[in-house]
């Protein structure tokens, strides 16, 4: 489920919409009819110099130049009674046509310009983080992802589930930054994420090789403040216990018969500072219910603020919005809804980059109580 800010789309080089494309002709009635039942001396008529240079934001050079044509004819044929222009009047109007016609064909090719350019950054920034499919493995999943950056996909946050030979995989980070800036960041720690889930055994070692991954990085570009927060979640084959290691990320929601419980791992460093070396990660274990939900956050979300400086309390305001979901299973649906009570919360969204993965293990969602212990 994707995520930006949309743009109209005639502000992204596509068509514009119907209404602009009417207005020139509409206007071009309304002048003329005003000019009918108006007294001989008051001249309308030479408001119509302005249809051309509207024309050519709405046409291309070819209709541009229609439009112009009418206002040329219109107020050239004295007998129309339109308007009484003089030859430098005409001249005037004339110079103004050409120059509509040439912004309208200069316009179109920018348009066309615009939509590839677009249409490559989308398809490079969906490359670096694509849609989270509804199901990896056993467990259903679902994501939303809101950039700050407007008009980009992809920011400083991340996420990602795998599938792999130690169970399903799950990633939520933050990295230093957002923005364009961020993305290679991202990239690096998406490409470390998903070769770790083929080949480490443990999450320690996962969030080992994300760490060593940062850490190369900043060195090779001679730049040592590159780091990022993160949660690792693995589910065992049998889906009854969650593994989680937190490196300075915001703890997971569990989301169990309608009750919300906040997670207690045992944070360790961020990623990238080399502090894992001197503080050994700890893995907490989490016993899972069938029809358990976990929802994953950065804290685009948390840290968000409403116009009294208030954070948004999300596990507090959950309950409320579990209620306009369709069920257990609704997982797009929560995510959705947890985003427009946020854009509502800050009175239009925050300025952080915003990443919720919602994920759930089958079964009917029967109550138990959470079980957390720590290896």
């Amino acid at each position: 489920m994707r995520r930006g800010r949309e743009e109209p789309g005639w502000l992204r080089g596509e068509p514009p919409p119907r209404w602009a494309r009417f207005a020139p002709s509409v206007a071009m009635v309304v002048l003329v009819a005003a000019q009918a039942l108006t007294p001989g001396n008051i001249e309308l008529g030479f408001f119509l110099a302005g249809l051309p240079p509207v024309a050519a934001f709405s046409y291309g050079a070819t209709g541009t130049a229609f439009f112009a044509a009418l206002v040329l004819a219109l107020l050239g044929l004295p007998g129309l009674g339109v308007a009484h222009p003089r030859g430098a009047d005409l001249a005037t109007v004339a110079a103004i046509c050409l120059l509509s016609v040439v912004i309208a064909w200069v316009r179109k090719r920018r348009d066309a310009q615009l939509v590839s350019v677009r249409t490559v950054a989308e398809a490079a920034q969906l490359a670096v983080l694509p849609p989270v499919p509804p199901r990896v493995g056993t467990v259903r999943c679902a994501g939303l992802y809101r950039a700050a950056q407007h008009g980009t996909l992809v920011g400083g946050d991340l996420y990602d589930v795998r599938a792999g030979p130690y169970g399903v995989r799950a990633l939520v980070g933050d990295v230093q930054g957002h923005g364009l800036a961020a993305v290679a960041t991202v990239a690096a720690l998406l490409g470390a994420f998903r070769e770790a889930v083929l080949d480490d055994g443990g999450l320690t070692a996962v969030a080992a090789r994300l760490d060593r991954r940062l850490r190369t990085d900043a060195e090779n570009a001679s730049d040592t403040e590159v780091f990022a927060t993160a949660l690792l979640l693995e589910f065992t084959p049998a889906l009854d216990l969650v593994r989680m290691v937190s490196c300075g990320h915001p703890p997971a929601l569990l989301l169990r018969h309608g009750t919300v419980t906040e997670l207690e791992v045992e944070p360790g460093p961020p990623l990238g500072l080399g502090l894992a070396d001197l503080t050994p990660l700890r893995v907490s274990v989490v016993a899972m219910r069938p029809g358990d939900r976990l929802l994953l956050h950065t804290d685009g979300v948390t840290e968000a603020r409403d116009a009294t400086g208030a954070f948004y309390p999300l596990a507090d305001r959950i309950p409320a919005l579990l209620r306009g979901t369709g069920g257990p299973g609704d997982l797009a649906g929560l995510a959705e809804a947890v985003w427009r009570d946020l854009a509502r919360f800050t009175e239009g969204g925050p300025r952080d980059d915003v990443a919720l993965l919602a994920l759930s293990v089958p079964g009917d969602g029967a109550a138990a109580v959470p079980m957390t212990s720590q290896l």
